[in-house]
């Protein structure tokens, strides 16, 4: 087969315009396009239309191009909702026309529209949805050209998945052996899976050429990108239906880390658009690895024609790193992969061995010395989400576990204990299952058998008639420890295996490879812990479809990116024990089932974080686990102040609930012991304390105060305030009343500019800023007075999380609380967000300023999550309060809360995390800086300790705020492991509220997870 070669005289853009103002009547301006073959120009006519100039090889017949025309109008007929580049006809309604060129030689020259996006291949990432998207563009327009015929489709094309025998001749052109060989080895593959089936294949027109220079990609905004069209209908052809995806397919793979995951994802979008049958999904891994083997040495031999052509060589790279991921993917599994994401059985045969399994495991020998369906039995759940196991992933460790396991089982005198089948798990560590100081990376943990704890040393017996297939003691790196893999075969001869892993050692000297076991036969015992890395004595029982090359390595827990493929490997286990079930825990809903009934019962306004929801199942101190065990670094909530689930504070609150719990008219040691502690940390005259139950009760109860003390209601607020969710407190929430569903300010709310020293009034290069933005209050102040109005209080956040993780300038509070306190106010100081050590450098972040306020507001943190708030003030305000009318909060105070409470403030101190949160927050906001130097995004980086913010701008110079950017940011880390939120009046300040158990290598994890982010083409501001 004979490559073509670029014309030696190129068509110029002056030309190029010069045809089409002869042709076509246009007077536009021309930018030559990159081209393998044919001159191609962006037009762009005086009134704005723009359009594609294509004037073609002059080796290129007319019935090619006729081609390529006759299907775009085909397509435009069948398929209008696609945008694809429409053919404009020249003045003499001609679709293409020959002209004669200054070399001598004939063009034919065709017009079409241009159609606006970004190549897929300046976009990143290449998310799973925008893969998936593309697969569902080329199956809607393959569906469209089932009905489409052309002659001039029937042609030779080196590009013909069907025709890839041809690179047998050029191999020997490329000149590393080892790729040679690699090429070769793929060739193979090509001709004993692709070549017999092609008879049976489907056929018809397709488009043949989804390389990501030829997709185009929405703009980024709105999430998520969405495939706008393809271009370049140079390869359409009579071909392989099944060849439009493996082609698509091969170009998506390059440069993924995880090329079966982008494969699959675009696939599926194929499948739903045009299904696919089981025979093509069979060839489908061949044909991507042979479309990539035919575009490197078709680089080798373009090479040898015409070297340093940098066009026929821009994916030579990356295909042969392609290539060499794809030679480590057992071909069957990708097979596998296909089918389940096509939604077909992932194992061809799994379904007729199901159903011989379910029909003869009745009959089925029991494993143990007992049987199953009968004997006593309890299942434990050792899921993420087990409360059995508790937060603590260290406390899962097996030594620990097999105290617990075993304790239960005599508890309740049953002589087996079970492990659930498909339950996602966190007791894996070991690295082969992922397990990494970088926790965020997903591992292992999907359990692919049933566990059985008995005693060390219970006999194990065959279940099924089979011969003994492997014999290992496999301690690393999947701590099977000894294991034996039986082989057996149904009725209708499909083969499968058992696998028996935890065994004793000795059960491995009688057994030899090949050797028949009988039904009911022992072969083999249960190990002792010391036999199997520490793990408690059980037999891990999993019935195996494929053992795919994996022998005695063949995974018990799986990825449960990949759950779907590896369980249709290993189906349930109980197939062939048979346990009833009703001895294992009612099932957990599915995520889609949970979020489903969450959107049924609860109220619409009730918000989930992010564009894909979180199923949160464990916390354990900076970190959150999802329901498949995925870990993530929690950057963002403020609430479980010292660590998610500390023991301190857990075991406080469960020692105190398992003796007692009441209001607080009862006499309790607690409530005044923690009133003490807390008291002590605030200075004076801040020494009387009410207890609440939240943050809102308590700014609640703060407003109360102060109008009682000063018999005035008016009350000042900053701009884009929130306080709490009660009515009261919404009317004194800018950020609620001026927002979605308020209904506006209250005549008795004042709204004082926020003291925002980057975006406000008076910026941070003004030293009087923090006094100018006090002169507001004082205005307001002077104002109501004239209008006959009294101000009772002044509350503001004293570092406003809502209104953007504001630092106040010096002097601010100073200068307000005494403008307030001269008019016969009182000032409120909304610690919610800040208190309690997360500033470093203060505990409280009134301290900050200078000020002592006569109300402070507490909440949030206080209980690490348990429900408690507080407010101290003053003993003249307090009287003031006491005014007959009773304060009682039913749970305010309450023994428990207040245990939780105090060992809340004795692990502050005693694990000095507000010396820890001073170090980490000035480590995190060097690294942030650093950011910032880099990245154009980054406008302001502010904050304390363990209390900063993100200021996202798309200009520098006018700081206009970047919130689809920050939103885009937040929600691509979560994707990459880390949760973070926004907030500020534009909701483009990216807030970091970690606990304070957070340290240098998270932040280190956070901003090189942020770095990689910010370089993404969607966050780039230009965008």
């Amino acid at each position: 087969m004979l490559l073509e070669a670029r014309v030696e005289h190129p068509t110029t853009e002056t030309e190029a315009v010069r045809i089409a103002r002869e042709l076509y009547g246009l007077d536009p301006s021309a930018r030559a396009l990159p081209g393998e073959y044919d001159d191609n120009f962006q037009l762009a006519a005086a009134d704005g239309r723009a359009y594609v100039l294509k004037v073609m090889h002059p080796a290129r017949d007319r019935a090619f191009i006729d081609l390529q025309c006759q299907a775009l109008r085909h397509l435009a007929q069948r398929s209008p909702q696609l945008a694809l580049p429409r053919v404009i006809p020249n003045r003499s309604d001609e679709l293409f026309t020959t002209i004669a060129t200054a070399d001598g030689s004939n063009r034919l020259v065709w017009l079409l529209t241009f159609v606006a996006g970004t190549t897929l291949a300046e976009v990143r990432p290449h998310a799973p949805e925008l893969l998936r998207d593309l697969g569902h563009f080329l199956g809607q327009m393959d569906a469209a050209l089932q009905s489409f015929s052309h002659p001039a489709a029937h042609r030779e094309l080196k590009w013909d998945s069907s025709r890839a025998l041809w690179i047998k001749d050029y191999i020997k052109e490329i000149a590393d052996s080892k790729r040679r060989a690699l090429v070769e080895k793929f060739l193979g593959f090509y001709e004993s899976e692709v070549v017999p089936a092609l008879p049976q294949l489907r056929r018809g027109v397709i488009y043949g050429d989804a390389n990501d220079h030829n997709v185009l990609v929405s703009d980024p905004w709105p999430q998520p990108r969405k495939v706008a069209s393809v271009i370049d209908f140079g390869d359409i052809h009579h071909g392989l239906t099944v060849s439009e995806p493996a082609i698509a397919a091969a170009y998506a793979i390059l440069g993924k880390e995880n090329p079966l995951e982008a494969a699959a994802s675009l696939v599926a979008g194929y499948h739903a658009a045009f299904p696919l049958d089981e025979q093509e999904l069979s060839v489908l891994h061949a044909l991507i690895c042979a479309r990539l083997a035919v575009s490197v040495t078709n680089s080798a031999h373009r090479k040898t024609l015409k070297p340093g052509d940098s066009y026929v060589t821009v994916s030579e790279a990356p295909a042969w790193e392609a290539l060499e991921r794809l030679e480590k993917i057992n071909p069957r599994f990708a097979h596998y992969t296909f089918r389940a994401v096509c939604g077909f059985s992932p194992v061809p045969q799994g379904q007729a061995i199901e159903r011989w399994l379910r029909a003869n495991g009745v009959s089925a020998a029991s494993i143990l010395d007992r049987d199953l369906r009968t004997a006593p039995s309890m299942a434990f759940d050792l899921s993420v989400g087990s409360a059995f196991l508790g937060a603590d992933p260290s406390a899962a460790e097996t030594p620990a576990l097999t105290e617990k396991i075993f304790s239960e089982m005599k508890r309740a005198e049953v002589s087996v204990g079970v492990g659930r089948y498909n339950e996602p798990r966190l007791l894996y560590t070991s690295p082969f299952f992922g397990a990494s100081d970088d926790r965020t990376q997903e591992r292992r943990t999907i359990h692919l058998g049933i566990d059985l704890f008995v005693e060390p040393g219970t006999s194990l017996h065959a279940p099924l008639d089979g011969v003994v297939h492997i014999v290992a003691n496999n301690s690393a790196p999947l701590d099977y420890g000894p294991l034996v893999i039986l082989r057996h075969k149904t009725g209708g001869g499909e083969e499968f295996f058992t696998l028996y892993g935890h065994l004793g050692k000795d059960s491995l000297e009688n057994l030899t490879v090949g050797q028949q076991i009988t039904r009911g036969q022992t072969f083999a015992r249960v190990g002792s812990a010391q036999e199997n890395g520490g793990w408690a004595p059980h037999v891990h029982f999993q019935i195996i479809l494929d053992l795919l090359e994996l022998g005695g390595n063949f995974p018990g827990v799986a990825y449960a990116s990949q759950r779907a493929v590896w369980t249709g490997l290993s189906p349930d286990p109980n197939l062939l024990l048979g346990i009833p079930a009703d001895r294992f825990p009612a099932k957990v809903p599915e995520f889609e089932e949970t979020l489903t009934q969450r959107r049924a019962l609860l109220g619409k306004n009730l918000s989930i974080s992010y564009q894909r929801a979180l199923k949160i199942v464990r916390g354990w101190m900076q970190y959150l686990y999802d329901d498949t065990g995925r870990t993530y670094l929690d950057v963002y909530n403020n609430v479980p102040l010292v660590g998610h689930s500390h023991p301190r504070v857990v075991k406080a609150a469960q020692a105190q609930l398992a003796l007692l719990n009441t209001n607080t008219r009862y006499l309790h040691d607690n409530v005044n012991r923690y009133a003490e502690r807390l008291t002590r940390l605030l200075p004076d005259p801040l020494r009387v304390c009410f207890f609440v139950n939240s943050g809102s009760e308590a700014n609640e109860l703060a407003l109360r105060l102060a109008r009682a003390h000063t018999k005035r209601e008016d009350v000042i607020v900053l701009e884009h305030g929130y306080h709490g969710h009660t009515s009261t407190l919404i009317d004194i929430s800018p950020y609620k009343f001026d927002g979605p569903g308020g209904s506006g300010k209250k005549p008795w709310v004042h709204v004082a500019p926020l003291a925002d020293d980057y975006r406000g009034l008076y910026r941070r290069d003004d030293k009087n800023a923090g006094a100018k933005y006090a002169r507001h209050v004082g205005e307001i102040l002077v104002r109501t007075k004239s209008q006959g109005r009294s101000v009772a209080a002044y509350i503001a956040e004293t570092l406003p999380s809502v209104g953007g993780q504001i630092v106040f300038p010096p002097e601010y509070l100073a200068e307000a609380y005494a403008l307030v306190r001269a008019a016969g106010a009182v000032c409120i100081a909304d610690e919610v967000q800040v208190g309690f050590g997360r500033l470093g450098k203060h505990f409280w972040g009134f301290e900050s300023q200078g000020v002592i306020p006569d109300i402070v507001v507490l909440g949030k943190p206080i209980g690490n999550a348990f429900p408690l708030g507080a407010v101290i003030t003053t003993r003249e305000i307090a009287d003031s309060f006491n005014n007959g009318m009773e304060f009682f909060s039913t749970f305010g105070g309450n023994p428990v809360a207040c245990a939780a409470g105090l060992a809340v403030l004795d692990v502050l101190e005693d694990e000095q995390l507000q010396t820890r949160a001073l170090r980490v927050g000035i480590y995190l906001m060097k690294g942030l800086k650093d950011l910032q130097e880099r990245h154009n995004l980054i406008g302001d980086v502010r904050g304390s300790g363990l209390f900063l913010g993100i200021d996202l701008v798309l200009d520098r110079n006018t700081r206009e705020p970047a919130p689809l950017q920050a939103s885009y940011v937040v929600n691509r880390l979560r994707d990459c492991g880390i949760l973070a939120g926004t907030d500020g009046p534009h909701h483009n300040v990216i807030k970091l509220r970690p606990p304070l158990v957070f340290s240098e290598a998270d932040a280190d994890l956070f901003v090189r997870r942020l770095d990689a982010v910010l370089q993404e083409d969607a966050a780039q501001p230009g965008r």
